[in-house]
């Protein structure tokens, strides 16, 4: 795959996530979700997706709540969107930003019985060094993720592009999100990955 392009071919690592029926007792909260324009992420919702090859996700209070995806508040099921054809647009919106990409693989971390989900997952990936690092610089700049240490990884990396080098960047915080790029780097390989995690903002 060439070009800059967001995708979750990445996946041997990743969780199948469960699903909950359409209707019964969810059915108040998945109507709210369609009517706010916000994806739904029960069966029906996650078809939707699929066609409308789109989510827009509400992290606006700086947390993924399960209601807002048309779940019920307490479920322990962690969604998992794959696209088998084509990929999907993924936006989320934060307190004072928007996260955006393009990806075929959308997955939510929540193992939990809370009312919200942990993390968002979603994959970005590039055919070579260059496409990756513009990948890398594109995060900088939209989601605030430190410069000088992203630069330093690019310099590194790039005296070496045959060789294998996986680092996490601290967040970027401009949206109000901590939006996290976990950098996995493999000159042997066609296809370069960087796994990204929004999160609800960690602060101390």
């Amino acid at each position: 795959m060439k070009g800059i392009a967001a995708s979750f071919l990445l996946v041997p690592l990743l969780l199948t996530g469960c699903l909950v029926p359409y209707g019964g007792a969810g059915a108040a909260t998945t109507a709210t979700a369609a009517a706010n324009g916000y994806a739904r992420l029960d069966e029906a919702g996650i078809a939707q997706i699929k066609a409308s090859k789109s989510a827009r996700l509400d992290m606006t209070s700086g947390q993924l709540t399960k209601e807002s995806v048309g779940l019920e508040s307490g479920t322990s099921q962690a969604p998992d969107v794959l696209m088998r054809d084509g990929m999907m647009e993924l936006i989320i919106e934060g307190p004072t930003g928007t996260v955006r990409a393009h990806t075929d693989r959308l997955r939510l971390n929540g193992m939990n019985n809370g009312p919200d989900f942990s993390q968002v997952t979603y994959f970005l990936t590039a055919g070579s060094l260059e496409d990756f690092t513009a990948l890398l610089r594109d995060g900088v700049d939209r989601y605030g993720i430190p410069g000088e240490s992203a630069e330093r990884w690019i310099e590194s990396i790039s005296s070496r592009p045959e060789d294998k080098g996986d680092f996490t960047l601290e967040p970027g915080t401009s949206t109000g999100l901590d939006v996290i790029y976990d950098l996995r780097y493999d000159g042997a390989k066609d296809v370069q990955v960087i796994i990204v995690h929004v999160t609800r903002p960690h602060r101390e």
